[in-house]
C-alpha cells in the first residue's frame, strides 16, 4: 500500500470534518480565557481550513491515495467530498447568500474593486518572469529544462490557474505542451502556494481594522452594503418554520439542478463552437467557455440575482444566508483536506518559485491598495478572484460578511474571461526570462 490514510470512507471523513467545524465554532463561542484570546489572533475560518489540513498531514484522511494489489496493480482512489462541496454546496451557498443582495449597492462599491482585481492579475503576469530571474541566480537548474520539459512551460499552467481557473490551466497545458508526466508537480505547487496565500489572507481578515487604518482606506461603501443587508435581514427576521427551511432548501438545490442542467447543455455547445475557430490562439483564449464549472457558477449567480428582485429575498429573514454559510464552511474544510503540509519539502525548488511569484503578487497589491486607499476587502477578494477563482473568492468575501459573497463571484467570473490571454502574456515573459 502507498500513502493510504487511516480513514478512506467518505462518510467517516465527512464526520471528522464536521467535528472539526463544530470544535471551531464551539471554542470560538467561548467567552474569556485562552480561546477568546486565540481567536482574536487566528480567525475561525482559518482554523476551519487548517484542522483538516492537519488531519491530512497526520495521515488520518487524504484527498487521494493509491493502493497496490497483491498482483502489483496500482489502484488510484479519490475522495468525493471536495467535488460534492464545490459542485453542489458552493452554488447552493451562492444562491442563499445572494438572495438579499442589493445589486445597486454592489456596483456602488466603485472602481477600486476592479483596480485591485487587475492589480492582482498584473502581479501574476510579472511575478512569474521575475521569480524565474531571481531563482536562476541561486539555482539555475530549478528553472531549466528543454523542449516539453522546460520549467517555464510548466509554470504557464500556474499562470492560467492563478489568473483564471482550472479551464485556463488546462488550456495553457495544451498551448505550450508541457510534459504531462511532470505536470503533477506543477499542480502540487499550485495547491500548496495558493492555499498558503489563502491562509494568510484569512488571518488578515481578523486584523482588517488595523490593516484598513494603515492603508487609510475608505470602507464606507462596504459598510453601507453590509448595513443595507443587515437592516433588511432584521426587518424580515422570524423564527424559521419547517416550511421555511424546506422552501430555502428548494430554492438552493432547485437552482443547483438548473445550473447543472444549463452547464451540461452550454459547455458542450461552446466547446464545439470554440473548436470550429480557425485560429489556435483565439481558440485557446475561449477555452473556459467549455468548462461546466464556469457555467454552473455563472448560472447559479444569475438566478440568485434574479431571485433577489422577488419575494424570495424575504427568506433571508428565516436564515437563508446562515444555511449558505454552513455550506461555505464545509467547502473550506474540504479544501483544507487537500493540503499535506509535509509535502512542501519534497518540491522545494518549484515551491520557492511559487512563493517568490506570490510574494510579488502580494507586494504589488499592498502597494496599490496603499496608493489608492483601497480597503483590505478589495485587496483580499481581488487577489483570491485571480488565484483561487470561483471556488474560494466567495469564501474570502463572505468571511467579511455573507452579503459580500457575490462580489467575489463576479470578480472570479471576470478572471475566467481574462485568464488565458493574461497567462499567455505571462508565459512569453517567462520564456524570455528563462532564456536570459
Amino acid at each position: 500500500m502507498e500513502n493510504q490514510p487511516l480513514f478512506t470512507d467518505d462518510t467517516i471523513v465527512f464526520g471528522l470534518l464536521m467535528l472539526a467545524l463544530g470544535f471551531v465554532f464551539y471554542t470560538e463561542s467561548l467567552k474569556g480565557g485562552f480561546w477568546e484570546k486565540f481567536y482574536k489572533i487566528v480567525p475561525g475560518l482559518f482554523m476551519a481550513y487548517m484542522i483538516p489540513a492537519m488531519f491530512t498531514t497526520l495521515g488520518l484522511i487524504a484527498p487521494e491515495w493509491e493502493t497496490t494489489t497483491s498482483s502489483g496493480e496500482v489502484i488510484a482512489h479519490k475522495s468525493s467530498l471536495y467535488y460534492v462541496a464545490s459542485r453542489y454546496l458552493l452554488p447552493a451557498a451562492l444562491v442563499l447568500m445572494t438572495l438579499s443582495i442589493d445589486l445597486k449597492a454592489v456596483f456602488n462599491l466603485g472602481w477600486k474593486a476592479l483596480i485591485m482585481f487587475f492589480t492582482g492579475t498584473l502581479g501574476i503576469v510579472i511575478g512569474g518572469p521575475i521569480a524565474i530571474l531571481l531563482i536562476s541566480m541561486v539555482s539555475p537548474e530549478t528553472v531549466g529544462g528543454v523542449g516539453p520539459d522546460a520549467v517555464w512551460r510548466g509554470l504557464s499552467t500556474l499562470a492560467g490557474s492563478w489568473i483564471g481557473g482550472g479551464a485556463n490551466q488546462t488550456a495553457m497545458l495544451e498551448i505550450y505542451g508541457y510534459n504531462q508526466k511532470l505536470y503533477g508537480g506543477m499542480v502540487f505547487v499550485d495547491i500548496v502556494v495558493a492555499n498558503i496565500w489563502m491562509a494568510l489572507l484569512l488571518i488578515g481578515i481578523g486584523k482588517r481594522k488595523r490593516i484598513n487604518k494603515w492603508l487609510k482606506a475608505d470602507t464606507s461603501s462596504i459598510e453601507e452594503l453590509k448595513e443595507k443587508v443587515s437592516t433588511f435581514s432584521e426587518s424580515v427576521k422570524r423564527n424559521p418554520s419547517l416550511t421555511d427551511i424546506m422552501i430555502i432548501g428548494a430554492i438552493a438545490f432547485g437552482t443547483v439542478s438548473l445550473a447543472h442542467l444549463g452547464s451540461n447543455l452550454l459547455a458542450p455547445f461552446f466547446d464545439n463552437f470554440v473548436a470550429t475557430i480557425e485560429s489556435q490562439t483565439t481558440r485557446n483564449v475561449f477555452t473556459f467557455l467549455g468548462s461546466k464549472f464556469f457555467w454552473m457558477i455563472s448560472i447559479s449567480t444569475l438566478i440568485a440575482i434574479l431571485l433577489s428582485f422577488t419575494k424570495a429575498k424575504n427568506y433571508e429573514g428565516a436564515g437563508a444566508s446562515k444555511f449558505g454559510s454552513v455550506f461555505i464552511y464545509i467547502l473550506v474544510a474540504s479544501i483544507g483536506m487537500k493540503m499535506d503540509l509535509t509535502l512542501i519539502f519534497d518540491n522545494l525548488g518549484l515551491i520557492a518559485i511559487g512563493v517568490v511569484w506570490m510574494t510579488i503578487h502580494a507586494i504589488l497589491l499592498i502597494t496599490v491598495a496603499k496608493l489608492i486607499r483601497a480597503p483590505y476587502f478589495f485587496l483580499a477578494v481581488g487577489s483570491q478572484a485571480n488565484v483561487g477563482g470561483a471556488a474560494s473568492a466567495p469564501i474570502v468575501a463572505s468571511a467579511f460578511h455573507p452579503s459580500l459573497a457575490t462580489v467575489g463571484v463576479l470578480l472570479a467570473v471576470l478572471g475566467y474571461a481574462v485568464g488565458t490571454v493574461a497567462a499567455i502574456g505571462c508565459t512569453i515573459l517567462m520564456q524570455l526570462a528563462a532564456a536570459s
